[in-house]
């Protein structure tokens, strides 16, 4: 168990040096690794020097205001808690703080946020959640891309045998897909099947068929937002050929 934040940061210079959300990833892994009767759980009594009083004396200012900025931060996060049945300044670690357990579980959760989930396509918010906030960007982008597979599947219905780059091409085949607009000139036409064909190419196959170490949460954002506009795609012309059959 660590006695104090020296434990985790042991040079002042660097804890001061740390942004408010940098540093309090450090402070809720201490207070993860508290549990729940920790005299540390109360804002007052993590201020006081007994926290860091390892430090040298004329750090002891300063750290005591960056820890609570960090403890704000945590709160306003929804990270840590005001403890049920309590007065004062006592506070539990939320379920969403608990699945924080190092200062690189708090940054996956922070990129999390750069997800825009209420205008993607609903279909495949729930499915690439919880791999992008664990910062498994690579099977996000994956999963979201396999949904545009499966959606086209079902659409044009064909067979669980017909995937990827040859799936697309009969899909949208300009003389005869079944999800091809005919009220397209060819050329625009043609470009829709490239456009399904190379999105399955180049981003689905690469993510199912190798590793390939995708770390930038905001190139997976723009991957995704690109299978989620293949979808609504994909749901226009689900409705088109549906109404064409009823009428």
């Amino acid at each position: 168990m660590f006695n104090s934040i020296c434990d985790l940061v042991p040079d002042p210079k660097v804890l001061l040096e740390l942004e408010p959300e940098e540093l309090a990833a450090f402070v809720l892994q201490f207070l993860n690794d508290q549990g729940d009767k920790s005299s540390f759980l109360n804002r007052y009594n993590f201020g006081m020097v007994s926290s860091f009083e390892r430090y040298p004396r004329e750090y002891h200012e300063p750290v005591a205001k960056a820890l609570m900025e960090a403890w704000t931060w945590l709160e306003r996060e929804g990270l840590i808690a005001g403890r049920p049945g309590t007065t004062g300044d006592w506070v539990f670690v939320t379920r969403r703080g608990q699945k924080i357990k190092a200062p690189t579980d708090l940054k996956a959760l922070l990129n999390a946020d750069v997800l825009p989930r209420a205008v993607l396509h609903p279909s495949i918010v729930t499915k690439i959640l919880p791999p992008f906030i664990r910062g498994e960007y690579d099977t996000a982008v994956f999963q979201s891309f396999r949904e545009v597979e499966v959606a086209v599947r079902r659409t044009g219905r064909f067979s669980e045998l017909d995937v990827g780059v040859q799936l697309m091409r009969a899909a949208f085949d300009p003389t005869r897909g079944p999800l091809t607009d005919y009220y397209l000139p060819v050329p625009e036409r043609e470009a829709m099947s490239h456009l399904f064909a190379g999105a399955m190419g180049y981003l689905k196959n690469p993510q199912s068929h190798r590793i390939v170490g995708l770390g930038d949460p905001a190139a997976a954002v723009e991957m995704i937002a690109f299978a989620s506009f293949l979808l609504r795609i994909v749901d226009e012309r689900h409705q088109t050929i549906t109404q064409s059959a009823s009428g």
